[in-house]
């Protein structure tokens, strides 16, 4: 399970060969949630509300980049990091 970014205490991963649509993973201290890339909604899991808009802040500025990786990944080839929300 790559990591693909980390802060404020979120890990970011994606999972090779995983199921569509694309998405990516958050785990937040005893949290853990799938968000879609194109539309950033979450698709599975929960995190709390602070923490949500911060991930899906950090999402919109990388969509491009997460949805590259997610091709990366697809293709057996290694996700590239992403900056983390500063």
């Amino acid at each position: 399970m790559p990591e693909i970014s980390r802060f404020l205490g979120m890990i970011i991963t994606m999972y090779p060969d995983d199921h569509n649509p694309p998405h990516f993973h958050v785990k937040y201290n005893q949290h853990n949630a799938i968000i879609e890339i194109k539309t950033l909604g979450l698709i599975g899991g929960s995190l709390p509300s602070k923490a949500r808009s911060l991930v899906i802040e950090w999402a919109s500025l990388h969509q491009e980049e997460l949805l590259m990786d997610w091709e990366l990944l697809s293709r057996h080839q290694t996700p590239k990091k992403i900056a983390p929300l500063e």
